[in-house]
């Protein structure tokens, strides 16, 4: 997946083909910011609403976007903000986390305008198109975005953690027969002892197995996994396809084995489950921003939990390096695709021209996707700093409701008609509109159907198959008042 999608090579997202667009109508997809300015706008509210909910601080925000697109999203939270003005002064700069030079420069053209592109030691810098002392940095890693406890992030991934690699490991029944099982298993450092070895002539129970990528069989012998997604659209059968490993891989003897929503399902032959590291150690990351952490974060047996921590779920590794944060500030936005509560299985799929294709179909020209385990995303974060919580996942009808996409479309549609008639109004409208007349059947048109699209609650509507998971700072239960909940997972806004 990391190869296909972000290899400087060919990959998806970085290929430098020219006039080449991944997003819109011509494109392979549309996301929800393109579908509406009130997606990104909402966002934008929202981290008003948590900076005011915490305190309004006056200097040391910045915000952080991993995966920002064509930087349409970062574009309508920053127009949303800047009316804001205590809270645009406190800003002191916009990271972009972006692995593509091509989309670093549509982001830089859209947020930046004629502003110069500099080269610095952590990537690119250049000016916000809204405030010419607001700093705009690309960094290719996170890493890279500095981290200093005196920080107030506030961090958007919106469509991001679906694109991180997985891996995919099936429950097998031991076999009747002596092991297959290696002594040893060849590694990229050299070869290490097989446990698998031991534990099968130890054990009778099941065993997990990774799906791995290879080349299609012969007709004859060809044995694939089931995934949903593996139709072509008329194409010829793929060069590539999963397979089960006949023997066990490091992965499979580590992975499964760090969670016991994992071990539970172990015991079911057939079983599949999908399991992305990367994910989460972005998750505890962002986390880490938020709430700073100790060296070592409490194991499992602890008996020390927060109501949002349930002591079966708590740690499985120590973060390895210290980050002391004397207050919690920030929070982070999450909003991908995926199951509210359940281990995705067989989501792996490929996107070409709006439609779903092979995963394994054209390697580089296809995008692929897999379902985001938020519970997973949770857990990390509440794993990796004991100083935050976490709020969701929510479907994204019942958020954007909360946040007021309702009354929000009713607002542009009203100044559409108003400046239909000639009336001056104030504030802003629809997003590169001049709202001339003659056009105003197909602008009221055009917002009502984009709000009704995110909200969709249909089976395979945007409503109900985006979820929204935000991770912000730790609220002690204070005797007789109700704990904070942030806006669009029950809140109200902090006056």
């Amino acid at each position: 997946m990391r190869q296909c999608l972000t290899s400087p090579d060919g990959g998806y997202y970085t290929s430098r083909t020219e006039g080449r667009d991944q997003f819109g109508q011509k494109g392979d997809f549309v996301t929800s910011p393109e579908i509406s300015q009130m997606f990104g706008e909402l966002i934008g509210v929202w981290i008003v609403a948590e900076w005011m909910a915490q305190g309004r601080k006056s200097a040391g925000v910045y915000i952080m976007e991993v995966g920002p697109g064509r930087g349409t999203l970062m574009d309508d939270m920053l127009r949303t903000i800047r009316n804001f003005k205590p809270l645009a002064s406190a800003i002191e700069a916009i990271y972009l986390v972006e692995a593509s030079p091509s989309l670093r420069q549509a982001q830089h053209e859209l947020l930046c305008g004629d502003a110069p592109l500099e080269e610095t030691d952590i990537g690119f810098q250049s000016t916000s198109k809204y405030a010419p002392d607001l700093k705009i940095i690309w960094c290719e890693d996170v890493r890279f975005v500095p981290k200093d406890p005196s920080k107030t992030p506030f961090i958007i991934a919106h469509e991001f953690f679906d694109a991180l690699p997985i891996h995919v490991f099936q429950s097998v029944a031991p076999s009747p027969h002596a092991s297959t099982s290696p002594s040893q298993i060849l590694t990229p450092t050299g070869p290490i002892s097989n446990p698998a070895r031991q534990q099968q002539s130890q054990q009778q129970g099941n065993q997990w197995r990774e799906l791995l990528v290879s080349p299609t069989a012969p007709p004859s012998t060809i044995t694939t996994s089931s995934l949903k997604s593996s139709s072509t659209t008329g194409d010829s059968k793929p060069e590539f396809e999963l397979t089960l490993a006949k023997a066990a891989t490091p992965h499979s003897l580590y992975l499964p084995e760090t969670s016991d929503r994992y071990k539970a399902l172990k015991g079911t032959e057939g079983a599949t489950i999908e399991i992305s590291p990367e994910a989460l150690s972005y998750a505890a990351d962002f986390a880490i921003r938020i709430g700073g952490s100790a060296s070592q974060t409490p194991s499992s047996s602890s008996s020390s939990t927060s109501p949002t921590q349930p002591a079966t779920y708590r740690n499985r590794a120590p973060t390895p390096v210290a980050f002391p944060k004397p207050a919690p500030s920030g929070a982070a936005l999450i909003l991908d695709y995926g199951p509210t509560a359940t281990i995705p299985t067989n989501s792996l799929r490929g996107i070409r021209a709006h439609a779903a294709v092979s995963p394994f179909a054209v390697p580089g020209a296809v995008d692929l996707s897999a379902d985001v385990d938020f519970i997973a995303l949770a857990l990390a974060a509440l794993d990796a700093s004991p100083a935050v919580e976490v709020h969701g996942p929510a479907e994204q009808a019942a958020w954007l409701a909360g946040m007021g996409i309702g009354e929000r479309a009713a607002q542009l549609v009203k100044r559409a008609l108003e400046r239909e008639r000639g009336i001056a109004v104030g504030g802003e409208g629809e997003r590169g509109k001049d709202g001339a007349k003659g056009d105003l059947t197909e602008t009221v048109k055009r917002i009502e159907t984009a709000w009704k699209r995110l909200v969709d609650r249909g089976p395979n509507g945007m409503g109900r198959l985006y979820k929204v998971m935000a991770i912000v700072p730790y609220a002690p239960l204070e005797k007789g008042k109700p704990r904070r909940r942030p806006v669009g997972f029950g809140g109200d806004v902090a006056v």
